[in-house]
């Protein structure tokens, strides 16, 4: 069982080891773990750059690798943008935001090697002129279920996740096989409807997502709406279940185009949940625990994941407002976090136990 879940409330988790800092364009987003099965202390750890790609790091923090995102098609086209990645077998697979693709890596001790096919399409956009207009491949999770490899990704701006299959060969390409919509509007307490707010034509979004392979479960933070349990098929998904709000859920806000940000319009009623100050971001996975980063306070919370009953709440020292997180446990014990705010970037931090 992992250490935070003994320690005395709120502890403060100091990181063994943080990677260097990367400053813009690069901009640390989303972690993922691979485990060297020939041996432990050789494993890698990834971590998306947005603009500056994807980096590889050893378990002591230095950077092994940095793999550029791919060029604009065209002057006027947008740039690959690696937003999240997600680790199955000797596979990394990673939402190019910027090109609206899923990309793919063969990771071994040395770092990684993209496999991408050649011929890989848009996820969401039906054309190059729609990829330009950046509701693409944002968040990822991937995974096996019913023995096949399957990739989840959501939909920039919109409330749209894809589940995708993987179609292996020398290259490697996915096929998107189902589409599900969640809600923006939501039925209170009290009997009244409550829209999410945000920009004019933005929808709330998924971001943080992760695969239970023991279930065939997806649970998937909608960042300003709370946690989803999503049942998963090989080709579709179940019903959606919003196992935690964030705190501001049911909440009056409204937008000022001034600032760009939706403020609060009234008294919260109460109505959402206690432990997530939204955004809900990073999700991951520890044996019966599900851990999720309260991005809006610089929280980690752990849940028992069968009931989602709140175990305990953490902050990782120095590390504000994350994104992404991963976690192994077994011959390497690591939990890697996003950290997003340093004076001069953004990095990532790892905590050995």
């Amino acid at each position: 069982m992992p250490l935070f879940l003994s320690a005395p409330a709120m502890p403060v988790i100091t990181p063994t080891v943080v990677t260097q800092t990367f400053e813009e364009p690069a901009d640390a987003d989303d972690p993922a773990i691979w485990v060297n099965p020939r041996n432990t202390e050789r494993s890698v750890v990834l971590g998306t750059l947005k603009e500056g790609g994807l980096a590889a790091f050893d378990l002591n923090g230095r950077t092994i690798g940095v793999y550029p995102a791919p060029l604009p098609p065209t002057p006027d086209a947008k740039p690959g943008r690696f937003n999240n990645v997600d680790v199955l077998g000797d596979l990394a697979f990673v939402s190019d935001r910027g090109r609206d693709r899923i990309r793919v890596f063969q990771v071994d001790e040395h770092g990684a090697r993209d496999v991408t096919s050649p011929a890989a399409k848009p996820v969401f956009s039906k054309t190059e002129a729609e990829v330009d207009e950046q509701h693409t491949a944002y968040g990822l999770a991937a995974g096996r279920i019913n023995g096949r490899d399957v990739v989840v990704t959501s939909r920039r701006n919109e409330t749209s996740i894809a589940l995708l299959q993987v179609v292996k060969g020398p290259r490697y390409d996915t096929k998107k096989v189902s589409t599900l919509d969640l809600p923006s509007t939501f039925t209170l307490p009290n009997g009244q409807k409550w829209t999410v707010c945000g920009e004019p034509g933005e929808g709330p979004q998924v971001e943080g997502m992760v695969i239970d392979e023991s279930t065939n479960t997806l649970y998937a933070a909608q960042e300003d709406v709370g946690i989803w349990r999503i049942p998963l098929r090989i080709n579709g998904f179940g019903k959606p279940q919003l196992v935690d709000k964030v705190r501001t859920w049911g909440a009056p806000q409204k937008f000022n185009p001034e600032t760009e940000e939706c403020e609060a319009d009234g008294p919260n009623p109460g109505f959402g949940g206690k432990w997530l100050e939204a955004d809900a971001e990073g999700l991951t996975i520890a044996n019966d625990v599900l851990l999720a980063s309260s991005q809006g306070d610089s929280r980690f919370v752990a849940y028992r994941k069968a009931d989602m009953k709140p175990l305990k709440d953490f902050r990782v020292k120095d590390v504000e407002h994350s994104d992404g997180a991963d976690i192994v446990l077994g011959k390497l014990n690591l939990l890697v976090v996003h950290d997003g705010e340093r004076p001069d970037g953004t990095g990532f931090a790892f905590i050995r136990f």
